[in-house]
């Protein structure tokens, strides 16, 4: 290799392109402040949505406005419905240990360990895939493939998500319980709904990581090494997160309903799945969306876009 390949290469690695590659420090540090500062901004948000998914009763009364505020505001705010504005929101911050927990691990294993699986995949299989799909379209299917089965291996998390969700919609399950206590007692059960996890993760990865991969190469972001601006970086994000949570969303709310359940009294997603269409309709299934396509835009053109340029700023400082 030229001096002047390796400068290129060097360049390229830098400026944080489609394919992340450099320093494994680099990719925890730049994954990890993301997931923390993403945590602080938008748990409140994720409060809600995950206590509107475990609601089965129906909230939205077309002819009837104020019925339909009260509903929403007994769903949203639980115990503290009746308080005042200030307690209201606190009572949007539970369950953060657990979050904090959650999402730093997760946006650390998930945004540092996809492009660590794609270099990998790339080097082994990109040829190929090349080959078959064309050079653009086998790039999207590599990091969509590569994301999926980094979504599939998410499910290791699933206890701390457990606990996060039993916080946010049904803290007394948790009330007076150590952490130790609980994962010593419940064990595995914090695995309920690991098969809804995982076929959850499996589509809604490879939509977040095709779809901004796919973004980018129909703006050009990646081709002779160009870098990605602030704005396209925030518009690949918006339509690989948009395309996710809505592929997901059906299988989100049975996960949320089924980790919902008290410790001693499981449900299985089957038979979650069939009450909520007969008490719900198939709306049900969608509860939720609304709120999370919402702050999607900013929720994750935040998190993956400080991910990727850290990524690349500490590649280059770390060398």
């Amino acid at each position: 290799m030229t001096p002047k390949e390796e400068n290129t290469n060097a360049s390229v690695t830098a400026t944080s392109p489609v394919h992340v590659s450099g320093k494994s420090e680099a990719r925890i540090i730049g994954s990890a402040v993301a997931g923390v500062s993403e945590l602080a901004l938008f748990h409140p948000v994720d409060t809600v949505a995950k206590r509107l998914m475990s609601t089965e009763t129906q909230t939205i009364i077309l002819n009837s406005p104020a019925q339909t505020a009260a509903n929403l505001n007994t769903a949203i705010f639980r115990n503290a419905a009746a308080e005042s504005v200030g307690k209201k929101a606190i009572s949007l911050f539970p369950g953060i240990g657990f979050g904090a927990a959650y999402k730093i691990l997760q946006r650390v294993y998930k945004f540092g360990g996809q492009p660590v699986l794609l270099d990998l995949m790339t080097k082994r299989y990109g040829a190929e895939f090349d080959e078959t799909f064309g050079h653009k379209t086998g790039r999207t299917l590599l990091s969509a493939t590569s994301g999926s089965l980094i979504g599939i291996g998410e499910v290791v998390l699933l206890p701390l998500d457990a606990l996060k969700v039993k916080a946010q919609t049904s803290p007394e399950q948790l009330h007076g319980r150590g952490v130790v206590d609980i994962f010593r007692k419940e064990g595995f059960g914090l695995y309920r709904g690991a098969g809804l996890t995982v076929m959850r993760n499996a589509p809604g990865s490879f939509a977040l990581f095709g779809g901004n991969t796919a973004a980018k190469i129909f703006m050009g972001v990646g081709e002779d090494g160009n870098r990605a601006t602030w704005a396209q970086d925030a518009i690949a994000s918006c339509v690989g997160a948009t395309a996710s949570i809505t592929v997901a969303a059906p299988l989100d709310v049975i996960k949320t309903r089924v980790q919902n359940r008290p410790f001693d009294s499981p449900e299985s997603g089957m038979t979650i799945f069939k009450r909520l269409i007969k008490n719900e309709g198939i709306g049900g299934l969608f509860k939720g969306l609304t709120p999370k396509l919402l702050v999607v835009g900013p929720k994750l053109v935040f998190s993956f876009t400080i991910a990727q340029h850290l990524i690349g700023y500490f590649e280059h400082r770390l060398k």
